[in-house]
C-alpha cells in the first residue's frame, strides 16, 4: 500500500503533465491566428520550414506524450516513475526552452507566456520526481 504522500505527488506529477499537453495545445492553436500563419500552413510551411508527414509525426508526439505521462505517473512503480518523468520533463523543458529562447529573437508574448509555462511546468515534474519519498520496507 503506498502512502498518501506518494499518491498525492503523483496527482501533482500527472497534473502537472496535463497542464503540459493543455498549454502546448493553446500554443499552437493560438499561433495559428498569427497574421499570415493560416496561409503558411495553407502553403505546407510553417516559419520557413516544410511541414511534411515528418514534422506532423513529431508533433503529434510532442502532444501524446505528456498526456501518456499524466497516465504512467499514476500507474508505474516508484522507481520506475521516478526515472521516467526525471528524463521524460528534462527533454521537455531542454526542448520548450530552446523554444522559448528561440522566440526571444521575435518575442510574442503569447509564445513567451505559454513556452515559458511548459518550461516551469517541466522543470516543476523534474523536482518532485527527483525528491520522491523514500520506500517504506513492506
Amino acid at each position: 500500500m503506498e502512502s498518501m504522500e506518494t499518491w498525492i505527488l503523483k496527482v501533482k506529477i500527472s497534473v502537472l503533465w496535463i497542464f503540459t499537453a493543455v498549454a502546448f495545445l493553446v500554443d499552437m492553436t493560438v499561433s495559428v491566428m498569427e497574421p499570415g500563419m493560416i496561409q503558411q500552413v495553407m502553403a505546407g510551411e510553417i516559419e520557413g520550414m516544410q511541414v511534411g508527414p515528418e514534422i506532423l509525426l513529431l508533433l503529434a508526439i510532442l502532444f501524446l506524450v505528456p498526456l501518456i505521462m499524466a497516465f504512467l505517473s499514476l500507474t508505474l512503480k516508484d522507481s520506475v516513475n521516478r526515472w521516467t518523468n526525471i528524463i521524460f520533463g528534462i527533454v521537455y523543458a531542454g526542448f520548450f526552452l530552446i523554444g522559448f529562447i528561440e522566440t526571444l529573437a521575435q518575442p510574442s508574448a503569447h509564445t513567451l507566456l505559454l513556452e515559458g509555462a511548459i518550461v516551469v511546468a517541466a522543470a516543476l515534474i523534474v523536482r518532485y520526481a527527483w525528491k520522491w519519498p523514500k520506500q517504506q520496507p513492506s
